[in-house]
């Protein structure tokens, strides 16, 4: 899918990306262009991507990619059509690299091309209130309403029988048929990407979107960061429930339930017909499969399979828990 919100600004020669990355350069292939940046799964011939964990191998070994940023420790794991650029700090070579691709990544500057939704075509078959503002390219369908004060920002898609509530701002974002998203939301906001430093922290380029699929709710006060490399998904029928925090690249599967003031950590896969209770915080880079319940107030901090039911913290077997504390 074209990324309508970030343009690519390559393709750019090995050899450049080498230099911003201090690499010698010794490779035959120097002249060799470099299309685009992507994840290790999206990544296609004459892409480049990273590798950054060994959790992540079982992707690394399918790459399409021609050249993939990475460790000595890791780069075995790579098919022999990828080349590997071996550096000291895999997330911030690549936060360097994307920001070649896509310098406009970095910023969320507001957007400036919005405008009164009455000077625009839609005043007549959206149903608006005050103050709502309007970006360049913007595309809603039938049946849709936008409450007070809220602004849809440049080349957001909204599909038919939507409802925006007041004071939410959409960016970067994607929503298909039947999503109701409620008063003082966020959607489609950089996420909490930094890499330390004592000088200046270096913040992550976040080139993803936000796709909420059909028949979603998103309660009010809550938040949607759009994916740093892939994108942020909430899958059908979805509900989320008002202050929750879902952070950039989170995948969370159709049918599942979130109850008020949920953290969702950045990276993590959450499974379809999965029900959290309110206050859970679940760390990054976890899969929670399918079917599972995760009681309130729960800290997750590992995977959990299929069909599990778990509550405290960390959170553990919910028969074990509920022995422990009688």
């Amino acid at each position: 899918m074209e990324n309508l919100f970030f343009k690519c600004k390559g393709p750019f020669k090995v050899s450049e990306i080498l230099n911003i990355l201090n690499l010698k350069n010794k490779f035959s292939t120097n002249n060799q262009l470099v299309k685009d940046i992507k994840d290790l799964f999206s990544s296609e011939i004459n892409d480049i991507s990273f590798f950054h964990s060994k959790k992540y191998s079982y992707l690394a070994r399918d790459t399409k990619a021609s050249y993939c940023i990475t460790t000595e420790s890791l780069k075995d794991d790579l098919p022999q059509s990828c080349t590997p650029l071996i550096v000291e700090n895999v997330l911030v070579s690549t936060s360097i690299v994307t920001a070649k691709f896509y310098p406009n990544s970095i910023n969320d500057d507001f957007d400036e091309t919005t405008e009164d939704i009455n000077q625009t075509p839609f005043k007549d078959n959206v149903k608006s209130g005050k103050n709502v503002l309007i970006g360049n390219n913007v595309k809603i369908g039938e049946n849709c309403s936008i409450g007070h004060n809220s602004i849809i920002e440049k080349n957001v898609l909204i599909g038919n029988n939507c409802s925006i509530g007041s004071n939410t701002i959409i960016r970067n974002s994607l929503i298909k048929d039947n999503v109701r998203i409620l008063d003082n939301c966020i959607i489609g906001k950089h996420g909490f990407g930094f890499f330390p430093n004592k000088k200046n922290n270096l913040r992550y380029p976040h080139i993803g979107l936000v796709i909420i699929e059909e028949n979603c709710e998103i309660g009010c006060g809550s938040t949607i960061d759009r994916g740093s490399m892939s994108n942020t998904i909430i899958g059908k029928n979805t509900y989320l429930d008002n202050q929750i925090h879902i952070a950039h690249n989170v995948k969370i599967g159709q049918n599942s339930i979130i109850a008020g003031q949920v953290g969702i950590a950045g990276s993590s896969i959450i499974g379809e017909n999965v029900k959290i209770g309110g206050q859970a915080g679940i760390s990054g880079h976890l899969k929670i499969g399918n079917n599972v319940e995760i009681g309130g107030g729960s800290g997750v901090i590992k995977d959990i399979p299929d069909n599990s039911k778990v509550m405290g913290y960390p959170a553990k077997n919910i028969r074990e828990f509920l022995r422990e504390n009688k």
